[in-house]
């Protein structure tokens, strides 16, 4: 594939965000003394993660940075769960923890090699770019460029960050690949004019998740990051 720059998600497509975060609340909920169904807790506070999006493009919500936003929903999910004991150092901690998350074992690598070709890589997250400067350099994510829809003070699906993204990058949007283990993502970045690559990552909502099937229409699919990259030229 043609292209000049490959932005990637980050929660869910290079990151195991299920895991990381309820391996996190497990630990901060044990020190504080409470008990739950941690990976439960942990799906409840992602599945609030769209709606809240939707509230903020809809103008319901200003627009705010997703750690903020992070914040209201494990507030809302705490409570939901009889967790309201939780002190506030304890809820700090746990919205540090999306700046914590696990690579998935192929992302790193995968990167290396796209590091070698003339492809400029950058994240395209709703992630801060705080949050994605922390989590990229402990997960050892060598991207060349860290890019946020923070930066289109907006959030995706809004056109309007994955056209940011290409003005940043100096990139035409129909040379500039969106890579994403998510569907509605890609079919908004196709909309914008962008390519579009998609990553199954069937373990993001653990091993009895059900199926997620690929989008319609898409330009290209890999099985991981290093198929992707070898896909787009690298060598090894």
């Amino acid at each position: 594939m043609d292209v000049d720059a490959a932005v990637f998600d980050v929660f869910g497509t290079m990151t195991d965000w299920r895991s990381s975060v309820a391996d996190e609340l497990a630990d901060v909920g044990s020190r504080a003394g409470l008990n739950a169904d941690w990976p439960t807790v942990t799906d409840a506070w992602r599945r609030r993660y769209r709606p809240v999006l939707e509230r903020v493009l809809g103008g319901e919500l200003p627009w705010r940075p997703l750690d903020d936003l992070h914040r209201l929903m494990l507030d809302d999910v705490l409570a939901e769960h009889g967790l309201d004991d939780l002190g506030e150092a304890g809820r700090d901690t746990l919205v540090q923890a999306w700046h914590r998350l696990r690579p998935w074992p192929d992302a790193a690598a995968g990167l290396e090699l796209l590091h070698n070709t003339r492809v400029i890589t950058a994240t395209l997250s709703n992630g801060g770019i705080g949050l994605l400067a922390r989590l990229t350099k402990q997960a050892g994510l060598r991207f060349d460029c860290i890019l946020s829809a923070e930066l289109a003070k907006s959030y995706k699906p809004d056109p309007h960050v994955y056209l940011t993204a290409a003005e940043l990058l100096e990139v035409e949007p129909r040379r500039l690949l969106m890579v994403a283990c998510h569907p509605d993502d890609l079919e908004a970045a196709a909309q914008a004019g962008l390519r579009t690559a998609y990553i199954p990552r069937p373990l993001e909502w653990g091993p009895d998740a059900g199926r997620v099937d690929p989008p319609a229409e898409v330009d290209l699919v890999a099985d991981d990051v290093i198929g992707l990259a070898r896909a787009l030229g690298a060598m090894g």
